[in-house]
């Protein structure tokens, strides 16, 4: 993965704020909004694609285009700095393969403790009867 050739496939759209604002709020196109073509991605090898098709599917629309959001700062400049690193971490923990689970046994230790514990609780209860005459 090739982070320059990754932001240059970015596209960037700037759009007003939703929301209550100032006066500025019909004026100002604040809000950021990244959009990036997955499927149609030089940047990324097959693997990669299938991989992080798999991983951010919740998040990526029927065309495969990953959109993100940004309205948290005033600030245009900002709102594209905040998202781009969104989007970067995004891809970074999308292109990650979980470790294999490796099934453990249970130790020998465990198991005699368990049974030595339901015995001495076996013979408690054995206790608490009537006596048999």
């Amino acid at each position: 993965m090739e982070i320059h050739k990754i932001l240059a496939e970015l596209h960037y759209k700037a759009v007003r704020s939703s929301g209550a604002g100032g006066q500025n709020v019909n004026k100002v196109s604040s809000k950021v909004v990244l959009s990036f073509d997955l499927k149609n991605s030089q940047a990324l090898s097959e693997e990669e694609k299938i991989l992080l098709e798999t991983n951010l599917y919740s998040r990526l629309t029927s065309e495969l285009i990953l959109i993100l959001n940004c309205d948290e700062d005033r600030s245009q400049l900002k709102n594209k700095e905040i998202v781009t690193k969104r989007f970067l971490s995004l891809i970074k923990n999308g292109l990650l393969v979980p470790k294999e689970r490796k099934p453990t046994k249970i130790p020998k230790a465990a198991i005699r403790k368990r049974i030595k514990n339901k015995k001495s609780i076996s013979e408690i209860k054995k206790t608490r009867k009537k006596p048999d005459f």
